[in-house]
């Protein structure tokens, strides 16, 4: 749905990911609706599998999530790397 990006939160000193809707699914009120209401109730949730949400945000043709910065590697990487993942993994 979106593009993530590493950034640092210069008030906090620490990495942040943000992760933008997608400029198509934005301009979309339903899927910018969603995409706000999926970030606001993660942000309710703690879990150690959970990422951390600090902040969820929109202005003029934007919508954003700011959340912990998780280091490694991204599904798509794990999964060529060593194929489907087993089931206790999912």
């Amino acid at each position: 749905m979106g593009i993530v990006y590493l950034a640092r939160d210069v008030a906090l000193e620490r990495p942040v990911a943000i992760k933008v809707l997608a400029p198509s699914l934005a301009a979309r009120p339903d899927m910018r609706a969603r995409f706000l209401r999926e970030a606001r109730i993660a942000a309710q949730c703690f879990h150690p599998h959970i990422v951390p949400i600090h902040a969820v945000e929109e202005a003029d043709d934007l919508a954003w999530i700011v959340m912990a910065y998780v280091r490694g590697e991204t599904l798509a990487d794990r999964l060529r790397r060593a194929g489907p993942l087993p089931s206790d993994e999912i």
